[in-house]
């Protein structure tokens, strides 16, 4: 029996029943009286690697931030510090430029912290497979997929990017759309970036859609600014779109202010969809078309899955969450007919 199967008898949530088991102060005498109650009539015994390892560290749990400008990340940060206050653990944010290598960091806070575990949000798996194996505490990686990596202490919860990247294009492409302009992150640095990119050319591809990635792609960092010089760029050199996907939301909103500012119309001239489903997209005029991810289950399932871990030494898992298509004020059908 685990922290989780005791929380789901006594119906009280895993933090309480972490802190009932713990002597944590914090607890009401009925919750504690309950839970103690169920734990000897199960049998339940702590995790003793899970109590050594807290002696030999400290009582916190590091999230690593990679992509200072990164919106989703900001939010997704806002449920992390919800759910951990629930728990007898305190919480500690790191934030790193998204040039910068993830793992390298993570080792020198391991040094200087001692942290009990590690939630990554964003990542280069292949920094992963390099340094890795320094980083012996439990870790997840939130919105890249690491199960290709097979490393025992890493778990994943994402999001499919390739999958909602395509289904991106192809609601593009359904709305009579041939002509889209690509704004991404950089591939060589990116995973999601390069996933997204590869959701996008697998849909180009079973529309019969050529796309000139050299004139119509361009790679930058993921900020509203970033989008906005990304578009300007695009026009600049003369292209011609009726779409644009940017495979960030804050991308898209840049890109919409610098269609504006050439006197183009979101949607009436031009199409844009982002990704990522931020609730400042509500706000937008227009509403901003995205591929929405669900950003409080993201969060929520990586806690839950760190904590099993550190608590009860659970092997590595790896979860992937559904996202959904908002097709919104920013996007609109287009007929094909004089579309060159």
């Amino acid at each position: 029996m685990t922290i989780k199967d005791l929380a789901a008898k006594t119906g009280y949530a895993v933090g309480t029943v972490s802190r009932a088991l713990n002597g944590h102060p914090h607890v009401s005498e009925k919750a504690r009286q309950t839970i103690l109650e169920a734990a000897q009539e199960s049998g339940f015994q702590l995790n003793t690697n899970a109590k050594q390892l807290k002696q030999h560290h400290s009582n916190t749990i590091l999230v690593i931030v990679k992509g200072i400008g990164n919106e989703l990340f900001g939010e997704m940060v806002e449920s992390i510090q919800h759910l951990v206050a629930q728990t007898p653990y305190q919480l500690a944010v790191d934030y790193l430029d998204e040039d910068l290598n993830e793992v390298t960091r993570a080792v020198q806070l391991c040094r200087e912290k001692k942290p009990l575990g590690i939630l990554f949000l964003g990542g280069n798996n292949r920094n992963f497979s390099q340094a890795f194996s320094s980083v012996e505490i439990p870790c997840v990686l939130v919105t890249n997929n690491a199960r290709a990596l097979g490393l025992k202490n890493l778990s994943s919860v994402s999001t499919d990017d390739v999958e909602a990247a395509r289904e991106a294009i192809d609601t593009l492409v359904e709305m009579g759309h041939r002509k889209i302009a690509i704004i991404g992150g950089d591939r060589a640095v990116s995973d999601t970036s390069r996933l997204r990119y590869e959701g996008c050319m697998e849909s180009f591809a079973r529309h019969g859609i050529a796309f000139d990635t050299e004139k119509d792609y361009q790679g930058v960092r993921y900020s509203c600014l970033d989008g906005y010089q990304a578009v300007r760029s695009l026009l600049g050199a003369g292209r011609r779109f009726t779409a644009i996907f940017a495979t960030a939301d804050v991308m898209a909103i840049g890109a919409i202010r610098a269609l504006w500012e050439a006197g183009l119309r979101v949607p009436e001239d031009v199409s844009v969809m982002g990704v990522d489903g931020l609730p400042l997209g509500d706000f937008l005029v227009p509403q901003l078309a995205t591929v929405r991810q669900n950003v409080p289950e993201l969060a929520r399932r990586s806690v839950e899955i760190l904590l099993d871990a550190i608590e009860n030494d659970s092997p590595a898992c790896h979860e992937q969450i559904p996202f959904t298509i908002a097709r919104r004020e920013s996007v609109r059908p287009i007929s094909t007919q004089g579309v060159t």
